[in-house]
């Protein structure tokens, strides 16, 4: 495949055996990932993360609420190694959009992933806020968008032949529900797409014959049945 897989996650150990077993070409991580993989220290977690992967890119995110705060804590990110990607979310929690924040940074330089991204105007404003000549991400929800009842394809399309031009700027596909996901997000065009673990693992049954695939399904039904010693008839 010509799309990258990118992990989604903040467990080391995870990190660095999907990192020697070559299956992902980089990696993402957020708060919420953080604070379920119990970090306790964001600075000496990254830290220890880009002391062993420093050939993929990783992104790290910000944690300030306001434009300032997100600026110095972006630029100092930046200096952690020059694999890092700074993630920025589309707006502060009071609606106010980054994408001056954004302009600013890529033009100096700065390798930012904008995520939390769900509209085509969105998607646009980021787009165009991003440097020609900086590699850049644009984080697209799919996987949210979808939740909402909305088909995210079109507004995927979208953004990648809105993108096109400006070839250091790659559209990510972001919250991947299934496996299916991934053929999806290549067949458009998508340049990456951020996966769980549980879904990776997944990728055993690619290729799998259907028919054998029922018949392996009704053997674990029955392989439970049997566990569970149920009866209907006396």
């Amino acid at each position: 495949m010509a799309l990258k897989v990118f992990a989604d996650g903040a467990n080391l150990d995870g990190m660095l055996e999907m990192y020697w077993e070559g299956n992902v070409q980089g990696f993402t991580t957020n708060p919420s990932l953080m604070k379920a993989g119990g970090v306790t220290d964001y600075r000496a977690f990254a830290r220890e993360v880009l002391d062993q992967i420093a050939d993929l890119p990783v992104s790290f995110e910000v944690f300030a609420d306001d434009l300032d705060g997100m600026e110095a804590e972006a630029r100092e990110i930046a200096t952690w190694a020059e694999n890092v990607y700074v993630k920025i979310p589309a707006m502060t929690t009071d609606g106010t959009s980054t994408s001056d924040l954004v302009r600013r940074l890529s033009a100096d330089g700065v390798k930012v992933n904008v995520t939390t991204l769900f509209t085509s105007e969105q998607n646009h404003e980021f787009i165009d806020a991003v440097s020609a000549e900086t590699p850049s991400i644009i984080s697209i929800f799919a996987g949210r968008i979808a939740d909402t009842g909305v088909d995210p394809l079109p507004i995927m399309k979208d953004a990648i032949a809105y993108a096109a031009p400006k070839e250091s700027c790659e559209i990510l596909w972001a919250s991947t529900r299934e496996l299916l996901n991934i053929f999806q997000a290549e067949e458009i065009g998508c340049q990456i797409i951020t996966v769980p673990n549980s879904i990776l693992a997944k990728r055993k049954n690619v290729g799998k014959d259907l028919l054998e695939y029922s018949r392996d399904t009704v053997r674990g039904f029955a392989r439970d049945i049997q566990a569970l010693g149920f009866h209907i008839l006396p």
